[in-house]
C-alpha cells in the first residue's frame, strides 16, 4: 500500500486571490490548473493508495480553503482519504477554527504554511497551537522550503525553525514538506535528531538532479527511515512521483561514490506513514 502524505484540495475559483493566483505560474514555468478532481487523482494512483488531504490558509498570500470543504471531500471517499484542517495563526479566530475543525469536522491533522502566512513557527506565542496538537495526537504538515509566491518571507520556510518546536513539544508528530528544498541539509539535520519529526519528498521528482542530490544526503546521514512519500497533487501525481523516484534510484551515481540504495528508495514508496503519524486508529 502507498500512503500519500501530501495532497491538496483546491477549488480554483473559490480558494485563491492574488498574489497566489498570479504567482502560481512560476510553479512549473507556466500556468497550472490547480483545481482538484477526485477522478483525476484516483486514475493516477494505485487503487490501494491512502491519501492525506490538506487545504491551506495564508491570508497574506491569497490562499484560503474552508476546512468544511476538506471535510466534505474526504467524507465522499472515507476509505481512501484522511483530512487535515489548516490554520493561519496570524488571523483572529484561529483557536476556534482549530477546535471546530478537529472536534466538529473530525479532521485529523493540521496544515501550517508559515512562509505563506508570514509568521515565525518557532515563536512561543504559538505554543497553544502546538500543545493542543500534541495533546490530541494531531500531526502537523508544515510547508518548508521555497515557494513561487513573491510576498511570502523565505525566512519562515527554513526547516531549522521547527527544531525549537520539536524541543518544546517532543511528542508532537511533524512532517516537513518537500524535504525543505532547496535547504535539504537543514531539513535532514532537524529530522535526524527528533524521533517524531519526518520529511516528505513531495513535488521533487520533476527536479531530478535536486532529488538525486537530496537522497544522497539522506543516505549519507542515515535518515531514509524518516522520509515519507507524498505527491503534492495537483502539482504532480502519485504515479509520476513513484516513476520519478524509481528512475532516480537507477542512476549509477558519481564515480567513486556508492550509488543510491535502491531498496531504501523503494521502502519510501511503501512506508507505513499512517502508523508513524498515529493515524491508523
Amino acid at each position: 500500500m502507498i500512503v500519500d502524505v501530501h495532497s491538496h484540495l483546491f477549488r480554483h475559483s473559490h480558494d485563491f486571490t492574488d498574489p497566489f493566483s498570479s504567482d502560481s505560474a512560476r510553479a512549473h514555468a507556466g500556468e497550472v490548473d490547480l483545481t482538484v478532481k477526485w477522478e483525476e487523482y484516483a486514475a493516477t494512483a494505485p487503487e490501494s493508495t491512502r491519501t492525506i488531504v490538506v487545504g491551506g490558509k495564508a491570508r497574506r498570500s491569497g490562499l484560503w480553503v474552508d476546512d468544511a470543504a476538506v471535510a466534505a471531500y474526504v467524507g465522499e471517499h472515507p476509505d481512501r482519504l484522511i483530512g487535515y484542517l489548516a490554520l493561519d495563526p496570524t488571523q483572529p479566530g484561529w483557536q476556534e477554527e482549530l477546535r471546530y475543525g478537529h472536534q466538529e469536522l473530525g479532521l485529523r491533522g493540521i496544515k501550517l504554511m508559515p512562509m505563506y502566512a508570514g509568521f515565525d513557527p518557532a515563536a512561543e506565542e504559538y505554543d497553544e497551537l502546538y500543545t493542543y496538537a500534541e495533546r490530541h495526537g494531531l500531526p502537523l504538515l508544515v510547508h518548508t522550503g521555497t515557494t513561487f509566491v513573491s510576498s511570502a518571507p523565505l525566512e519562515w520556510a527554513m526547516p531549522r525553525h521547527l527544531d525549537a518546536v520539536a524541543i518544546r513539544h517532543p511528542e508532537l508528530r511533524m512532517v516537513l514538506a518537500h524535504l525543505g528544498h532547496p535547504f535539504e541539509g537543514e531539513c535532514i539535520a532537524v529530522i535526524r535528531k527528533h524521533p517524531h519529526v519526518y520529511a516528505d519528498l513531495s513535488a521533487l521528482h520533476y527536479r531530478p538532479f535536486q532529488l538525486w542530490h537530496s537522497l544522497r544526503l539522506v543516505q549519507d546521514y542515515g535518515v531514509f527511515h524518516k522520509v515519507l512519500f507524498g505527491s503534492d497533487y495537483p502539482f504532480t501525481t502519485v504515479d509520476d512521483s513513484v516513476k520519478g523516484l524509481r528512475e532516480i534510484a537507477r542512476i549509477p551515481g558519481i564515480p567513486g561514490l556508492p550509488p543510491l540504495d535502491a531498496d531504501a528508495v523503494e521502502e519510501i514508496i511503501h512506508r507505513p506513514s499512517l502508523d508513524l503519524l498515529g493515524l491508523n486508529g
